[in-house]
């Protein structure tokens, strides 16, 4: 009989869980959590049981027990620096979600809890797979300009390895023969090179690289220290506009790519003009992690709910085809790369890796 596999993808207003029988999705439900529903907890390891019982609660509906499970996964988290691969969640993990010793607060975290939670009353092994925080840097590419700012490898590291795969079917070669620049188009945007199975270097969608739905990218330095000191603004206010509400949202008031398309079609021509310079940073991100892998990538690949956008991929298509052969996959399935990971570890093509 095929695996039975949890999969939960715990989002900052939603968790999603999936079953997959093998490779097959037999079960999914979005459970949405609302802001009343949220704002009773302190921090977000405090919605850990909540959350939990509404996985418990949507399992029962369809009359599904965790012992009839063969593993769980949880997206992983903002863990500390690590390899890429999947990971059987252990104390060591969980006590670093618990006590705080993670790159970012974010609801991610909580995967690995909600997974082991599950997993463990039942005896059955729960997982992580590529979290975020997969750092396969070259040292050289560790180097900001600054001393006290390291650069960090923080990405949509799950689906762009996950594409990577893909990209090498495509290709009839191993990933680990493959050079590949590889652009995640999400709320944030991730540009990657790829070496030889490798990620060797990727902007942190938070902290630089193009401008994209919510987030501001690279900003002029001099002029973002002024903004700091300006008093206009508390940390915490400014972080949200970079983070949250920067991009197209500050430009335009919305994230939503299908009304700004909507906007150019009806002859806005500031929002054309807007999706076009995201459009252009893109690209140049792209030329850039070339040049990391020393010209002439294998492919380009484009991936993300970007992606699915004509209009937005008509204008950044153009710019990066000198590069080589772009492979587009729209949108992103975290969800079956989390149950393809695990399902490697358990057909043993692939070793967990052990989170120390």
């Amino acid at each position: 009989m095929a695996e039975k596999i949890l999969v939960i993808n715990p989002g900052a207003t939603s968790t999603k869980i999936a079953v997959y029988d093998g490779e097959k999705m037999s079960f999914c439900e979005v459970v949405r959590h609302h802001d009343n529903q949220l704002s009773s907890f302190s921090s977000i390891l405090d919605q850990l049981e909540y959350r939990k019982g509404l996985i418990l609660e949507a399992l029962g509906k369809i009359g599904l027990s965790p012992k009839d499970l063969d593993a769980t996964v949880g997206r992983g988290g903002a863990f500390k620096p690590l390899v890429s691969g999947t990971y059987k969640v252990n104390k060591a993990m969980v006590a670093d979600v618990l006590s705080g010793n993670v790159a970012a607060d974010h609801a991610s975290n909580l995967g690995c809890l909600l997974a082991s939670e599950i997993a463990k009353p039942h005896g059955i092994p729960a997982f992580i797979v590529d979290p975020v925080s997969v750092d396969e840097f070259d040292e050289v590419a560790r180097y900001s300009g600054l001393p006290e700012l390291e650069r960090k490898s923080l990405s949509h590291a799950l689906n762009l390895k996950a594409v990577a795969r893909r990209a090498a079917e495509k290709l009839k070669k191993p990933y680990e023969k493959l050079n590949l620049v590889i652009a995640h188009l999400g709320t944030g945007i991730s540009v990657s090179a790829h070496r030889r199975g490798k990620m060797i270097d990727v902007n942190n969608a938070n902290d630089g690289g193009p401008f994209s739905p919510q987030r501001a990218g690279s900003l002029p330095t001099t002029g973002l220290i002024k903004l700091c000191f300006s008093g206009k603004y508390s940390a915490a206010e400014l972080r949200n506009r970079v983070v949250g509400q920067g991009g197209l949202t500050a430009y335009l008031g919305t994230d939503d790519m299908s009304e700004i398309e909507t906007r150019v079609e009806a002859g806005d021509g500031e929002a054309r003009r807007v999706l076009d310079a995201m459009a252009y940073q893109v690209a140049k991100e792209c030329g850039a992690m070339a040049a990391a892998l020393g010209g002439e990538p294998d492919a380009v690949v484009v991936t993300g709910g970007g992606a699915k956008n004509g209009l937005f991929m008509g204008l950044l298509l153009p710019r990066i085809k000198w590069l080589g052969e772009v492979l587009v996959f729209p949108g992103e399935d975290e969800m079956g790369a989390l149950a393809s990971g695990t399902l490697r570890v358990l057909r043993g093509e692939e070793k967990a890796k052990v989170y120390k």
